[in-house]
């Protein structure tokens, strides 16, 4: 009697488990970045986080952070190593792990979005991805697009380097790139990001480099009339989780968000070049929007890629000159 009262109960406590377990609650993915939702960093999460869904239904709640809700750059870096945070999706902040990451600095290193594709298909997103993980602590579930830098300013378009002589260019970055645009002619300014339009407005500067969303979102092209593609630098996104969020997860989870990281790569670019020609189309209503001489700008920057090869070597500008042309 007491051997079937003891199976009975064992049978009760394994079917209450089995209910307990199919009424867990989701584990929430916090997923922060320092952009806004109108950035290509939050359609990808979007983006990724759909997918999980539909390949882990009901185990994660992802919860978006955009716009620096959870910290800057900077900070969201930091949380991310720590482990307090799962995961963010940031952009140039982490080249700063390391020095040679500073490709992604490099002016006029890639000829249009297709080259990126074709470089990083060719092995640059694996060894950058690597190196990544090797200085930063920190696990990188994919690496696609924040986009190309182009620049706006109330003077005129920007075609050839002798354009942005004389210009006061409001630009974001490090002492590396202020000194490309000073090489060019160009006055670098320091001014907060969201004083830039007021800056526009009054003089203070003369234009502004960024990304297009960043022009789109600010309005900068209500007081900058001369939108210039120049594309001078190029610079990705990096969804990345942290290791703590990462040994957290069972064996098949690790894999779904690894699998699902890279397999939505082609998707996060189409993305991002679906919302850039979004916000053109809308800022050519207000704005001038022109193309450069990219062949003269490469030129005229030559020695900065020289002076990086020297320094680092070409691992990384390898898979960039054998991609530059189609096959």
């Amino acid at each position: 009697m007491k051997l079937i009262k003891h199976f009975v109960m064992s049978v009760a406590a394994f079917a209450a488990c089995l209910g307990g377990n199919a009424m867990a609650e989701p584990v929430v993915v916090r997923i922060a970045s320092h952009v806004s939702a109108l950035s290509p960093e939050h359609a990808q999460s979007q983006l990724f986080a759909a997918e999980i869904e539909k390949r882990l239904p009901g185990q994660f709640e992802f919860q978006l952070f955009p716009s620096g809700q959870l910290g800057n750059e900077k900070a969201l870096l930091a949380n991310l190593q720590a482990g307090s945070i799962e995961m963010v999706n940031i952009a140039s902040g982490v080249l700063k792990l390391d020095k040679k990451l500073g490709i992604f600095d490099l002016p006029w290193l890639f000829t249009d979005r297709a080259h990126v594709r074709r470089a990083m298909a060719a092995g640059l997103e694996d060894a950058v991805r690597a190196r990544i993980e090797e200085v930063g602590g920190v696990k990188v579930v994919g690496i696609y697009e924040n986009g190309f830098r182009h620049v706006i300013n109330t003077k005129r378009p920007i075609r050839t380097p002798a354009d942005l002589e004389g210009l006061k260019i409001r630009i974001s970055g490090g002492k590396f790139r202020q000194a490309v645009f000073k090489d060019l002619g160009a006055t670098p300014q320091s001014v907060p990001w969201g004083e830039t339009f007021t800056s526009l407005q009054t003089g203070v500067v003369d234009g502004a480099e960024a990304a297009t969303y960043g022009f789109y979102e600010q309005k900068h092209y209500e007081v900058a009339k001369y939108m210039s593609l120049t594309s001078h630098v190029y610079t990705p996104s990096f969804l990345m989780m942290s290791n703590a969020f990462y040994d957290s997860l069972s064996p098949e989870q690790r894999k779904v968000f690894m699998e699902v990281g890279r397999q939505i790569t082609d998707a996060a670019y189409d993305l991002s070049a679906q919302l850039e020609e979004r916000y053109l189309a809308e800022m050519k209503a207000k704005a001038e929007v022109n193309t450069v001489d990219l062949a003269a700008f490469q030129a005229a920057t030559e020695g900065v890629r020289a002076k990086y090869e020297e320094s680092f070597g070409d691992e990384y500008l390898k898979f960039v000159k054998s991609t530059r042309t189609a096959p």
